[in-house]
């Protein structure tokens, strides 16, 4: 039997990690662009996160303006309720 990898980093602590990044390019600093990422971290130190932003400082030539993050650390069912015959997930 094969198990989930995401499921086994879940059984360890870690969650769901979604971020998105607001930057802009040095040669265009009046323009904000969007960049969501999402991998599975370890709250609340984020190291994977952590990582990925010291590797765009270094390499990528955008200037981070501003970041949010959403985590979920919680392992069980996906919640689901009827709306008058729609399902909407929670």
């Amino acid at each position: 039997m094969r198990v989930d990898g995401d499921l086994i980093a879940q059984m360890g602590g870690k969650g769901v990690l979604t971020t998105e990044i607001l930057y802009y390019r040095p040669d265009y600093r009046s323009w904000l662009q969007s960049f969501v990422w999402q991998t599975m971290d370890e709250a609340p130190r984020f190291p994977r996160l952590a990582q990925f932003l010291d590797h765009w400082r270094r390499e990528i030539d955008a200037v981070i303006h501003s970041s949010r993050i959403a985590h979920a650390d919680w392992v069980g069912p996906t919640e689901i309720r009827p709306v008058d015959g729609e399902f909407h997930l929670i």
